[in-house]
């Protein structure tokens, strides 16, 4: 049986760093086992190993988008629970699953009461959209502004705004929570004006059209939100609040016990 021996190894590592694939040798051992039992021709080992390489560089390619989204939490489609309330429109949610929306570059507004799941959901589609090897960014719609607020005093606001402008989809949770003062509505104006052609994922409390009053100007407002609105899929979710389901001590009645989840 040919082994490895400390020498060639050492080569081996050396001459890989050099070509940028070091990885190979975390599973170079194994496919040498199978390479010695028969398993594996001379051209079947070269070529798992270097799909081994690949797949590493997709999982840390996705650990890096996924880092860099900021998601509050790692949620997913597989993880919700959609028969927490037979109202939700599942079958619209899972059609935006596809992606579709990604791909022309069109926006998704999920609105509709607290607690139903909005938050989820759009972290959800924003990382179906990462795992399909987009970027992503996720920030509360309050976070945004106070960013490039920001940005003005430090004189980053150029900056700051092609930040949230470079992702192939932003998520701006809790959209249109009160009255937007002028600067607020200014600096939204131009972050939608210059994602024009990329996604947003909008969740909201409030219904597209109670949107308008909420901008200072209503000439900005028409600008801004009618073609905001007409190149976006709405969802109205409506139901009982999710969050209960996802609390932790939550007790659940079970004939004339009680049944505490954890």
């Amino acid at each position: 049986m040919t082994t490895v021996t400390v020498t060639d190894r050492s080569a081996l590592a050396a001459a890989l760093r050099d070509l940028k694939l070091s990885g190979m040798l975390d599973t170079l051992d194994a496919r040498l086992a199978q390479a010695h039992a028969g398993e594996l021709g001379h051209l079947d080992f070269l070529q798992v190993l270097c799909q081994d390489e690949v797949s590493r560089r997709a999982s840390h390619s996705l650990q890096r988008r996924v880092r860099a989204a900021r998601f509050e939490s790692e949620s997913t489609l597989e993880g919700f629970d959609f028969s927490a309330s037979p109202k939700l429109p599942a079958a619209q949610i899972r059609d935006l699953a596809a992606l579709r929306w990604l791909a022309a570059g069109e926006s998704v507004i999920l609105y509709g009461p607290v607690g139903v799941g909005k938050s989820h959901v759009a972290q959800a589609l924003a990382h179906l959209a990462v795992r399909a090897g987009a970027d992503a960014r996720f920030l509360k719609t309050s976070r945004a502004l106070a960013h490039l607020a920001g940005g003005k005093a430090d004189r980053t606001w150029d900056k700051r705004l092609r930040e949230l402008t470079r992702p192939a989809v932003l998520v701006l949770d809790d959209f249109a929570m009160r009255e937007l003062a002028a600067p607020q509505a200014d600096d939204l104006y131009e972050l939608i004006t210059e994602r024009s052609g990329k996604s947003l994922i909008l969740t909201s409390n409030r219904a597209p059209a109670d949107w308008y009053p909420l901008f200072p100007n209503p000439v900005v407002a028409e600008s801004l939100l009618d073609r905001l609105i007409n190149n976006s899929h709405q969802v109205f979710m409506n139901g009982p609040s999710y969050r209960p389901n996802k609390a932790p001590g939550r007790v659940v009645p079970t004939g004339n016990t009680s049944t505490k989840l954890e």
